[in-house]
């Protein structure tokens, strides 16, 4: 938890952009797994984190703007709760460690929040992606869950104070990402034939919760990296094999780290898992060297494409010009997703409140295969935290589909590709800050290079 007056100064400025109205947060709820008493690791909703900084069960809060009131509504813990759970601060003092000086029981927030719907006033509340969400508003607002509109002006303003990230939050992310930093090098050391990837995927969890936090995403670790999100950890490492790590740390505090790696099974990459790995090396070099404020995002993901395709062309799988191919949209053949995304309280930074407020602010995104993968195309601005992973994957099914259709086929040597279905994927990912001038790297360097990578296996 951050300072008291961190929390206040957020619900200040906050309230000056909105104006009028009631801020209704809904935090989270325990979640069953199999039965009630048996629960998910608990998360709180990450918005509510950020202005109210308390990861407790069973809360909510609103900031009445028209009536100058902040207040968190929740239950003191029973005898039994307190047996269970053992002793806790109570409501009041959890509340005043935030600068919240006003608490009411859970069930008191129905009462109010109809009340302020008698008097006309406007409640506003954020997108939901819980069912007891969804249920609440129905409960507490009369609005069935088809009829939920989420409030636009709330939205965007959650968005233009969460985006920019302030001198505490980057400690902390930095935390995160050096933990991350720590999970990837952990693989590359132990990655063995013969070895579970569950293995791979275990060794990684444990390297997380040891530093005091947890996952911030369910792990990729994969040997069929074309399978862009692949949670399956059945498979047994083969020599020849490259598996393919997408995780994350996630600090106390609930700040993300997100980092990928492609790591050959033997010591070294064959030299066909070279040529293509180096290809999208350059790619992620070309877009870290982009970063800057003021550029626009997707401009970063042209060029990151671009130096795929040249380098696909390189290999006879591709043909004709790079713009035209990157236009045209032939290039997702081999570069399916997007290029980053936002980071910070959540892995995917605010994606509940939609990628086009947070990674468009505001405008359209493009339809087009693959690049309508991109959730970030704004201009960057300074204190943004984002990613970058550019991905080389070969798709036998997507491979199959256009040549049958007979799709780019002025681009696309298909007959050479055929050569290329059993590759699999490649991606690598580090973390970013827009500067002032430019970007910084957030947290350890992870190998990258072949050879960096094959100096530590």
């Amino acid at each position: 938890m951050f300072t008291k007056e961190t929390y206040i100064n957020r619900r200040e400025q906050l309230k000056k952009t909105v104006a009028s109205g009631i801020l209704l947060f809904l935090g989270n709820d325990e979640c069953g797994m199999n039965y009630a008493d048996n629960t998910y690791p608990f998360r709180q909703d990450s918005t509510f984190l950020y202005f109210f900084g308390l990861s407790y069960a069973g809360l909510s809060a609103i900031i009445d703007i028209d009536n100058d009131k902040e207040i968190i509504f929740g239950d003191e813990l029973t005898i039994d709760d307190i047996v269970w759970m053992g002793t806790q601060p109570t409501l009041k003092e959890k509340s005043e460690r935030v600068g919240v000086l006003c608490t009411q029981s859970s069930k008191s927030i129905e009462s109010y929040l109809k009340n302020a719907q008698s008097k006309g006033q406007q409640i506003h509340f954020l997108p939901t992606y819980r069912p007891e969400h969804k249920l609440k508003l129905m409960d507490w607002l009369g609005y069935m869950p088809a009829a939920q509109e989420a409030s636009v002006p709330f939205i965007r303003a959650v968005v233009n104070q969460r985006n920019y990230k302030s001198a505490e939050e980057i400690v902390e992310i930095e935390k995160a990402c050096n933990t991350t930093a720590d999970m990837h090098i952990k693989a590359m050391q132990i990655l063995r034939p013969g070895m579970n990837e569950s293995e791979i995927a275990g060794a990684l969890a444990d390297v997380a919760l040891s530093a005091g936090g947890n996952l911030s995403f369910p792990t990729i670790a994969t040997i069929n990296g074309q399978t862009l999100h692949n949670h399956y950890h059945g498979n047994i490492v083969k020599p020849g094999d490259m598996l393919l790590l997408d995780a994350g740390a996630e600090t106390a505090m609930g700040y993300a780290g997100d980092m990928s790696s492609t790591i050959p099974v033997d010591k070294k990459f064959t030299s066909r898992q070279k040529d293509v790995y180096d290809i999208q090396v350059a790619s992620h070099l070309a877009a870290v060297e982009a970063l800057r404020p003021g550029i626009p995002f997707k401009d970063v993901y042209e060029l990151s494409s671009r130096v795929i395709v040249d380098g696909m062309k390189s290999l006879g799988l591709m043909k004709g010009n790079a713009d035209d191919v990157v236009r045209e949209g032939a290039h997702a053949m081999f570069f399916q997703c997007g290029l980053g995304h936002m980071m910070g309280l959540d892995v995917h930074d605010m994606e509940n409140l939609g990628e086009v407020f947070v990674g468009y602010d505001g405008e359209p995104k493009s339809t087009q295969f693959g690049r309508k993968s991109l959730r970030l195309g704004r201009k960057l601005e300074s204190g943004f935290v984002l990613t970058i992973e550019p991905g080389v994957y070969f798709i036998p099914e997507l491979m199959d589909l256009w040549k049958g259709e007979k799709k780019f086929t002025e681009f696309i040597n298909y007959d050479k590709l055929e050569t290329y279905k059993d590759f699999g994927g490649i991606r690598n990912e580090e973390d970013y800050l827009i500067t002032e001038d430019g970007a910084r790297r957030l947290g350890k360097k992870i190998p990258l290079t072949t050879d960096e990578v094959e100096a530590l296996r």
